[in-house]
């Protein structure tokens, strides 16, 4: 198991250079890390990134880099509070199942946090909760270019090609948006991907679900171009050439669970807070931690890290982390 460790970390150490152009994200540290690249270890990468933007730092060791998670009530994004979780525990009417109307969805209905930890999507492969991380990493895997999307061990995304559609009766604001982003790009600061590449993709992000009425774009090739926006919160800076008549806006969601909406959406009770939350069962909410750029999360103390300590660690941490979660299992 040492042995196995050792020679993938070296193996990060022999490779360590800029990504050539004309090689993916997803294809380059694949193969710097697991030496082959091929689906099954590509859907193992992009299982890491997205679970560990979930909720959080979760494998150790890490490099570092605190990623507080998606999934944390406290999250803050330019000193703006920002809470994603009752979109996601069914707090909120914010769900698009297909009618004129939001509705509530537990998507935690899979083991919440503990089978994450374990590098699964769900404890089992029929809940919601399976169906949305394995959506995740299907279409991250489109965007960070995974060439064996599609083939055995790694299947094609197969959701909704409009993420206007999915998400618009969340009525996401830019802070929310922002929130979102900025934890897929410390996912990946963690793991030790370049800085460069994290602005890519970032930049590649905020294109794509950060401008309110944005003209169809394409995401996943195969789908063609749809209404991709997820910011539609008047709030949202309007797109150049904006299409807001197909894309009409909503009312905030309306509270389906008060104790589970803590305080988000319409009609909220005043008396519900983080304090009175009841996740489901199985859900574990990482501690906060500082963030870069001003952004705080706030309920521990940061993870220390030494002075001078820059965001993105390089390829021999990242190897580190994925040769612990890999053999430790």
């Amino acid at each position: 198991m040492l042995l196995k460790a050792t020679a993938l970390l070296a193996a990060a150490n022999a490779v360590l250079a800029q990504r050539p152009s004309n090689t993916s994200i997803c294809d380059y540290y694949t193969e710097a890390l697991l030496k082959e690249n091929n689906a099954t270890n590509q859907y193992t990468l992009l299982t890491l990134l997205v679970n560990t933007a979930v909720i959080g730092n979760y494998t150790q060791p890490n490099v570092g880099v605190s990623v507080p998670g998606i999934l944390n009530p406290d999250g803050m994004y330019n000193d703006t509070k920002v809470n994603l979780v009752p979109y996601f525990n069914g707090g909120l009417a914010s769900s698009n199942t297909g009618g004129m109307s939001g509705m509530a969805v537990n998507f935690l209905d899979g083991g919440g946090a503990a089978p994450l930890m374990k590098n699964m999507p769900a404890a089992d492969n029929t809940s919601k909760q399976y169906k949305l991380l394995t959506h995740l990493y299907e279409f991250f895997g489109s965007l960070l270019g995974c060439s064996e999307v599609g083939m055995a061990g790694f299947a094609a995304y197969a959701g909704d090609g409009s993420m206007y559609e999915v998400h618009k009766f969340m009525v996401l604001d830019p802070f929310e948006v922002g929130y979102f982003i900025t934890q897929v790009g410390l996912s990946a600061a963690s793991f030790g991907v370049a800085q460069s590449d994290i602005d890519a993709v970032a930049m590649s992000l905020e294109k794509l679900f950060d401008n309110r009425c944005a003209p169809k774009t394409t995401a996943i090739e195969a789908q063609g171009p749809q209404y991709q926006s997820i910011c539609t919160d008047e709030k949202c800076p309007l797109s150049p050439n904006s299409t807001c008549a197909a894309q009409p806006s909503m009312e905030q969601p309306l509270v389906a669970n008060a104790t589970l909406a803590m305080g988000e959406g319409r009609n909220a009770s005043s008396s519900s807070s983080s304090s009175s939350m009841s996740m489901p069962s199985g859900t574990s909410i990482p501690s906060g931690s500082s963030m870069p750029s001003g952004t705080t999360t706030g309920t521990a103390s940061p993870m220390p890290t030494s002075e001078g300590t820059q965001l993105v660690p390089g390829m021999a941490g990242l190897a580190v982390i994925v040769a612990a979660v890999l053999f430790a299992q």
